[in-house]
């Protein structure tokens, strides 16, 4: 959970979903510099994207690098070379990483429901975490009714998208490979809160006891 005194939530991620494709493709564009700024230069020089337009090119360009470069260097190297649920899970932590909105419902409701068995969201669990996060981040409480219910359609394709998530909002429990979690567990703490599932790993790769 991130700490309420911080500042103001970002809420910019609305102009993808998990950017999953996106990530692979930038990723292995970007270990052959390990440079960022020259890398996003380069995706929008070349279209990697394959934008209709040279603003949505510079805005998915942009988007993509922030969310990757939340990640570790071996990190990256997994996302290019790993199973496409590998790259999922990837994607979905950096997007939690990314913007503490996400990972904080990703924690505070998605992972808590499906500890406590409750194995589904809806649009009133959304609601509910935008009110009580309200308190704390008043932009939040200013959003227009459009803007809220973008950012919840946009949030729950990017969880149907990592696997996590079913169209009706049924929650999935994630089955997450070991290296995949050796990676996360390196967080303090591990980023394997933000994923509903029950088997937590310490960065040794061994499971520890709830």
């Amino acid at each position: 959970m991130t700490d309420e005194t911080q500042s103001r939530f970002a809420l910019s991620f609305t102009s993808g979903g998990l950017l999953a494709r996106e990530g692979e493709a930038v990723a292995a564009m970007y270990l052959d510099s390990r440079d960022w700024q020259a890398t996003r230069a380069r995706v929008v020089d070349r279209n990697l994207l394959q934008a209709r337009t040279i603003s949505s090119l510079i805005r998915l360009a942009r988007e993509t690098v922030q969310r990757l470069s939340a990640l570790d260097d071996d990190e990256i190297e997994l996302l290019v070379d790993g199973s496409p649920t590998e790259q999922r899970h990837l994607m979905w932590a950096a997007a939690c990483r990314r913007y503490a909105l996400i990972g904080d419902f990703a924690e505070d409701v998605l992972r808590e429901r499906f500890l406590l068995m409750r194995p589904s969201l809806g649009a009133d669990d959304f609601d509910r975490f935008i009110t009580g996060k309200s308190l704390w981040h008043p932009e939040l409480d200013g959003l227009k009714s459009s803007t809220r219910q973008k950012l919840r359609q946009t949030l729950f394709r990017m969880l149907g998208e990592a696997g996590l998530l079913t169209d009706t909002g049924d929650i999935v429990p994630a089955v997450i490979s070991d290296r995949v979690a050796e990676m996360l567990a390196r967080r303090t703490p591990s980023d394997l809160r933000f994923f509903p599932t029950t088997t937590p790993f310490t960065s040794s790769g061994n499971q520890v006891q709830r």
